[in-house]
């Protein structure tokens, strides 16, 4: 992988870094992290935010910009956008509902059997998000005492989830349907809102 698409997944995944970090991460020095990210921000792809810190001067900080996020994968997102289009046209509001429902029983029965021999939820939750990281959900799981948090820091079918919202809805259907009433679920942060990723708060009831 290229160092600028190191720089990259590491905004996409962690969000706003500073050169120095990237720097000690990547063995790069400072000032070659500096060109790499003035050539990126040249590019559209990266912008900076100067945040006060306690002594001294300010400390730049990285991120992505709106072409940085869309120059990840969207899973061909203008065709699945204009299939979507056409089945409600030809199948109408209903039909592209079944369609929606089909995919979600879909990924529920694919998922369910890759955890048919787990019992134990932080075991199962692992599964999900090795499942989600290798469909490009860059997905990470973290514990905190008794309750987990499932972050999706990017979203490969971010445009089709914007033109049919269902599709979200239908997602968080399926984790529920995994885990099953004993636990809460909860996404607390939702990329089609604007926010840098998705993250779901998981909790015994």
């Amino acid at each position: 992988m290229k160092t600028i698409d190191k720089i990259l997944n590491r905004m996409k995944r962690d969000g706003p870094v500073t050169a120095k970090i990237l720097a000690d991460e990547l063995s790069l020095t400072t000032m070659g992290v500096r060109q790499h990210l003035q050539g990126l921000e040249e590019e559209g792809l990266v912008d900076f935010q100067d945040i006060k810190a306690k002594v001294g001067r300010p400390t730049r900080h990285w991120n992505l910009t709106g072409k940085g996020h869309r120059r990840f994968s969207d899973r061909h997102g203008e065709l699945i956008i204009q299939m979507l289009d056409s089945v409600e046209e030809i199948f109408g509001a209903d039909g592209l509902s079944q369609v929606v429902e089909r995919r979600e029983n879909q990924t529920f029965e694919h998922y369910q059997h890759a955890m048919a021999a787990s019992t134990d939820l932080k075991e199962k939750l692992e599964i999900l998000t090795t499942l989600r990281e290798q469909e490009g959900y860059m997905a990470e799981l973290h514990q905190d005492g008794e309750t987990f948090v499932l972050v999706e820091n990017h979203c490969p079918i971010c445009h089709a989830a914007k033109r049919c919202p269902s599709l979200c809805k239908s997602e968080l259907a399926v984790f529920q349907r995994l885990l099953g009433a004993a636990y809460q679920i909860e996404r607390n942060e939702h990329i089609i809102a604007g926010e840098r990723r998705c993250a779901y708060r998981i909790q015994k009831m």
